[in-house]
């Protein structure tokens, strides 16, 4: 409880100077000498405004060429500079890499340590890490603006949005985020392979690596990961449990404030307020029952450790490993301190719904933000059809077409996490210990084994990357399919998010009257988690009864 209040104090004193900044990053016409030169090497006009379309094919253009530089960088690993005699990455493999990071989804199918030099680890993987997450915020400030601007299609510029980003905000905070990880035992170098004697005898071969500066990035940015596959249970990612509690505060603390640039950028922050307190109600109560599962779960070995110990590490106990898991799992990052596989049924089924939610609360960077308004569209709705008038947000009319783009957006990670999951165990012989048809055996059947899937599915179309991690992935179904899911599930929201910004940029605004939904009270912050609470529970129920609810009951 003392973690958490601390958490929840070092947030809240951040919490306004850092999302002013956000705000004040994407007002600012001016541009910065190192961000001009940038420009001019892509051949960008930075001051150019954009309608939808365009802002749209900017996005998909710079990250399709990312996941095609990626995949390349993979498959010539061999030959690169540094790469500790690894071998070149496999195709299936590369693309599911490459279209990981790329998504911002950062799911491995590989052990790090094992299969990436130092060239991939850094010039690729880190550097899509920054990449990844600036194109998350600047379709999220693509979407305020289209709440903010009115009689107008234009949304900004994507590149000056996506340069800014980088360069004033994520490279700043994560150099800092580096030295204190550094400075509290967590590794930087460019090391080659040792062999490492082991407490209980005999030896392993460990590289050391650039981890520090891809850790900062890889929480920061909620991006997930890790350069070891142990992740962040690891103890030169993670060396204790201040790093493990700061490095949960790195995950939460862009999307947190973001809220903050929201009610700044449309000139109102009471509105940005309402999202905050949706957005931390729902993680307080995740976390809550996450902990509460994790302590008093029964059983004679649980009840004699004091909770559910398996799969956790004991420098951080169970208290700490629950905070870490539902704020991972509640934003799209994927970086995790303990084996979510080994958790509770009920536990590895909240870890699982916060994902389904579409990891709004808070969300990932940007993500996040541009998930919980379109929740926020769908709960105006609701309360217009309860009282018979025209549901309107910030001024915008709420017609036809903005509830379409709404609904499509809210239908597509569902359809693919779903439909990828269920296929899956079609192809699995037999059904019920999910066998190598379509992957590696899970090494459990039944409830669990059907959990596993479902959690690969739903993290890569959720753009989360974490994992139950007892599913052997590394087959080409898996890589192929779950690689898809993480594309479509990215970039198919965000066509519909920038139609939505644009179609509400081009309205007039609506003058407020008596009969107007206060979208900045409490009443409002409550609509909007309810409203969140029954989408997903319509959508995800079947699944999770088929899996974790009923290994929990169990």
């Amino acid at each position: 409880m003392l973690q958490l209040a601390a958490l929840i104090g070092a947030l809240a004193l951040v919490y306004r100077p850092l999302g002013d900044y956000l705000a004040a990053v994407y007002r600012s016409g001016r541009h910065l000498r190192a961000e001009r030169w940038i420009y001019r090497c892509v051949g960008a006009d930075p001051d150019t405004a954009m309608r939808w379309p365009a802002y749209l094919r900017g996005v998909l253009a710079f990250s399709g060429v990312s996941v095609l530089f990626l995949y390349l960088l993979q498959r010539v690993q061999g030959g690169l500079p540094l790469s500790l005699g690894f071998s070149s990455i496999t195709p299936a493999q590369a693309f599911n890499t490459a279209a990981s990071f790329v998504s911002n989804t950062n799911w491995q199918s590989y052990a790090g340590e094992q299969a990436m030099g130092h060239v991939v680890q850094t010039a690729g993987l880190a550097v899509q890490n920054f990449l990844s997450a600036a194109v998350g915020i600047a379709v999220a400030i693509a979407l305020v603006r289209g709440f903010a601007r009115s009689r107008t299609g234009e949304l900004g510029n994507f590149w000056a949005d996506l340069v800014r980003t980088v360069v004033r905000v994520l490279i700043p905070l994560s150099v800092i985020a580096a030295v204190v990880l550094v400075a509290c035992g967590a590794i930087q170098n460019f090391a080659g392979i040792h062999e490492v004697g082991q407490l209980t005898g005999g030896s392993r071969q460990l590289n050391g690596g650039a981890v520090a500066s891809q850790e900062a990035i890889k929480e920061i940015g909620t991006n997930g990961g890790g350069f070891f596959n142990a992740n962040s249970a690891f103890p030169f990612e993670n060396p204790n449990a201040f790093t493990n509690l700061f490095e949960i505060f790195l995950i939460l603390v862009i999307p947190f404030a973001l809220t903050r640039t929201f009610g700044v950028l449309v000139g109102n922050v009471r509105q940005g307020y309402a999202i905050l307190a949706a957005m931390g109600l729902i993680w307080l109560g995740f976390t809550a029952l996450m902990m509460w599962t994790e302590f008093h779960h029964g059983g004679p070995a649980l009840q004699a450790a004091g909770g559910a110990m398996e799969g956790k590490e004991q420098r951080f106990g169970v208290g700490a490993s629950s905070i870490f898991a539902t704020s991972t799992t509640l934003t799209s990052t994927g970086a995790v301190d303990a084996m979510h596989s080994s958790f509770t049924g009920f536990g590895g089924g909240i870890a699982l719904l916060g994902m389904m939610l579409g990891e709004i609360a808070p969300g990932g960077v940007g993500s996040g933000l541009y998930g919980m308004l379109v929740m926020a569209v769908i709960a105006v709705f609701i309360a217009g059809l309860m009282v018979g008038r025209t549901p309107e947000y910030l001024g915008k009319k709420i017609g036809s077409r903005e509830i379409k783009l709404a609904a499509c957006y809210i239908l597509v990670t569902p359809a693919l996490a779903l439909g990828f999951t269920a296929v899956s165990m079609v192809l699995s012989t037999p059904p019920d210990s999910i066998l190598n048809t379509a992957g590696n055996a899970t090494g459990h059947s039944g409830a669990h084994g059907f959990s596993e899937v479902l959690y690969a599915f739903t993290s890569g179309a959720n753009n989360n990357g974490s994992a139950f991690a007892g599913l052997g992935a590394n087959t080409d179904w898996y890589n192929t399919t779950i690689g898809l899911a993480m594309l479509l599930g990215r970039f198919l929201p965000m066509v519909f998010v920038l139609a939505l910004a644009g179609s509400l940029a081009e309205q007039k605004p609506v003058p407020e009257t008596a009969g107007t939904l206060r979208t900045e009270k409490p009443l409002f912050a409550g609509l909007l988690v309810g409203a969140v609470i029954i989408v997903t529970g319509l959508t995800y129920f079947p699944a999770l009864a088929l899996g974790p609810m009923a290994e929990g009951l169990s």
